[in-house]
């Protein structure tokens, strides 16, 4: 693209005219965040190309059309993001005004350069043009500042001549290279706590690997499955190199195994109270299902059972996130202090652990990794305890995860890159927000089986009160008189000596047929509670399970920025050819990294979602075969000989009977899937809070709660 002026920068695909057209962000700026991800992105658009100008040549250039202003409140820069400190009234000279999203490059009265958030400052100075009135007609003005002359006296404006300089250079990447030696202003991103940037910029000096005369680079496909190969290049534990086959695709090292979270039991320990330990068991199967004969009864499978509280899951989780910075892990159960101890808590709980744990051993590289075979394998409590200050004083990998993966050579192709994420985040989102109907669907269908089972049990208190002609308390009586609502105390009439439904005594056929209804009633109670149990505890299962599935874009948030960010970094270093193959092989690492993290999720998605809808299906099936079972057998109530045989026996009165006067129709609420970390915190009025708050503090009862949150901060 031509240039216009060359003392403009270009504009991301906008046409310069005489007019300014740049785009404006409209993005405000956060004061309380320092680190924006809309300005961050806007910065790593630019080129780090060492054949740009140097920053002093641009910053030349750009104080020659510096514009006055003045600050309007104190700001505290931070040195580290090159950001400048100015107080209150100060003198400034804005280069840039546009220097990222809500940002500007701005120089100070001292001489010091920075940037600064464009709401706190002010232009002294009007540089707005004018329009001019000459003989009848309108013509604009040279300069930015209306002269004082006069207006039949100033010159023909000169044509503005295109001038041919090449190939436009952002000097926003510039200002990166140079104030923050390339590195993102937003220092929370997923790309930068990776620890993906400082090795994409700087590498990493491995020094075993270079003992060993052995240095991080690509390799061949064949290479990378080869084991005798693999095992040679070995400058490390197993555990810690990582390997990405074409796909790419994470290598799997160990078999999946299976673990299992059960047999919650409370324990008091003198220091930290009473907690709740779960037993963790490890399913490892002796043969591969390419092996597998259904004439040959299967091997028990290697059982290996541990006992582990939930703070042991925290120390496993911290372990992994440091030792594992570039792979998405499963968020962790959030710490709860009040009702910890309840039933429907602590199954809930289970649920979840198991959950966490299984997807890390699903994990093609998590489930290797050193911290994890310690958690699941070590059966000694005592050495446990003695390992877990060990795991948390393991140094954060950052940089050095990604010196020890390897992958092949040349694998990557930068607009495929560039699609994939695009598509992997839209995909991701759209998961999460179908998920998310689901699960408000989901629930909106157990309280409907919830109704069911007061509709079935109505049915059944309905058809007793019939047949035993005893009045439902709470049965609309629609089209009855008031004097035939109450029944006299005598039933002459109503039932016989037998107990039939009917008037006459000795009357077979209607004692053969007040039995057989009375066990339809009894069959619909049964029903009733199978709709209740069913919403209880057979949907609420699959209710939780969706939770695991919610929220894919947050988990992969990390990766889907990391990926974006070395996407830039990799055109950038591309644009230098053979001067910059070592970023280049480096950026090639981190995607090759993000893409089997991808390829992780997708192969856990189809799993996911196909283990939860058949667990569905065979709830729902389970549950339908046992109503009609139930249904099945109250008719066949009604054929011979079952029939026939009803009439050997006077009827007995039902269990229900007694329930007709005060029917149990109003069961208790349904229990609910313990919030994921990710789901929106239901909002309570401020006072509540406050009080609650208060009183937890100061230790005040309150019903079912003894003890401050003091007390109680270590208990679990």
């Amino acid at each position: 693209m031509k240039t216009i002026m060359a003392t403009l920068p270009q504009a991301t695909s906008s046409v310069i005219s005489g007019a300014d057209t740049r785009p404006r962000s409209n993005a405000a700026f956060d004061a309380g965040i320092q680190s924006s991800s809309a300005w961050t992105e806007h910065l790593e658009r630019g080129s780090l190309s060492d054949d740009e100008p140097e920053p002093t040549d641009e910053l030349q250039r750009f104080e020659e059309t510096a514009k006055a202003a003045r600050a309007l409140y104190d700001f505290e820069g931070k040195a580290e993001f090159r950001e400048l400190t100015v107080g209150a009234g100060d003198e400034l000279n804005i280069l840039r005004e546009e220097a990222g999203d809500g940002w500007s490059l701005a120089k100070a009265s001292s001489g010091e350069t920075g940037l600064l958030p464009q709401t706190y400052y002010t232009y002294t100075t009007s540089f707005l043009s004018a329009p001019l009135a000459v003989l009848g007609r309108k013509e604009l003005s040279t300069s930015t500042i209306t002269p004082q002359s006069s207006l039949q006296e100033q010159p023909e404006p000169s044509s503005i001549v295109p001038q041919d300089t090449g190939e436009w250079t952002n000097p926003l990447p510039s200002f990166r290279q140079s104030l923050l030696g390339g590195k993102s202003l937003n220092r929370f991103s997923g790309f930068v706590t990776s620890g993906a940037e400082e090795w994409v910029l700087k590498g990493y000096d491995d020094i075993v690997a270079s003992s060993s005369s052995f240095s991080h680079q690509r390799i061949s496909t064949e290479d990378s499955i080869n084991e005798d190969n693999r095992l040679s290049r070995l400058g490390l534990g197993e555990a810690d190199m990582h390997y990405v086959d074409a796909g790419p695709a994470w290598q799997s090292k160990v078999p999946k195994f299976r673990v299992l979270v059960h047999s919650p039991s409370k324990r008091t320990s003198g220091l930290s109270g009473a907690y709740t330990v779960y037993s963790v068991t490890s399913l490892f199967s002796s043969t591969a299902d390419e092996y597998y004969d259904p004439d040959v009864p299967p091997i028990s499978p290697t059982r290996i059972t541990v006992q582990r509280r939930f703070s042991h899951f925290v120390v496993l989780h911290t372990a992994l996130t440091r030792r594992l910075p570039g792979i998405a892990l499963p968020p962790l159960p959030e710490k709860q202090y009040a009702g910890r101890f309840s039933v429907d808590f602590v199954e809930a709980r289970r649920g979840d652990l198991e959950r966490y744990i299984g997807c890390i051993a699903r994990h093609p590289v998590a489930r290797y990794a050193e911290v994890v075979t310690s958690f699941l394998g070590c059966e000694s409590d005592v050495e446990w305890k003695r390992l877990m200050p060990q795991l948390l004083a393991m140094p954060t990998a950052g940089p050095s995860f990604f010196a020890h993966v390897f992958h092949p050579a040349f694998n990557v192709d930068v607009d495929d890159a560039t699609e994939v994420i695009d598509r992997f985040s839209r995909h991701t989102l759209a998961v999460g927000k179908g998920t998310q109907n689901l699960r408000n669907i989901f629930g909106r269908i157990r309280e409907a089986r919830l109704e069911m089972s007061k509709a079935e049990r109505l049915l059944s208190y309905s058809l007793l009160s019939l047949i035993t002609s005893t009045p439902l308390s709470s049965a609309p009586l629609t089209g009855i008189n008031e004097d035939a609502e109450e029944t006299p105390p005598q039933r002459n009439g109503l039932l016989n000596e037998e107990g039939a439904w009917c008037w006459r005594e000795d009357c077979q056929d209607c004692l053969k047929l007040t039995k057989a209804m009375q066990k339809t009633s009894d069959a619909l109670q049964i029903v009733a509670d199978l709709y209740d149990d069913h919403a209880r505890r057979t949907e609420l299962a699959t209710h939780e399970a969706l939770k695991s599935v919610a929220h894919p874009y947050q988990s992969y948030e990390g990766i889907i920025e990391t990926h974006q960010s070395t996407v830039s970094r990799y055109k950038d270093a591309l644009k230098l050819g053979k001067s910059n193959d070592e970023m280049t092989a480096r950026c090639e690492t981190v995607l090759n990294t993000t893409m089997a993290e991808m390829d992780t999720y997708h192969d856990q998605k189809v799993e996911d979602f196909s283990t939860i809808t058949k667990e569905h299906l065979d709830g729902e099936i389970g549950f339908y075969e046992q109503v009609l079972h139930r249904l099945k057998v109250a008719r066949r109530t009604f054929d011979a000989p079952r029939f026939d045989e009803l009439a050997k026996s006077p009827r007995q009165p039902s269990i229900h009977e007694r329930d007709l006067e005060a029917p149990k129709l109003n069961p208790p609420p349904l229990p609910q899937p313990c919030p994921h970390v990710y789901d929106s915190a239901p909002m309570r009025p401020v006072s509540t809070a406050i009080q609650e708050g208060i009183g937890a503090l100061l230790g005040k009862s309150q019903p079912g709660r003894r003890g401050s949150v003091f007390g109680r901060m270590w208990a679990e």
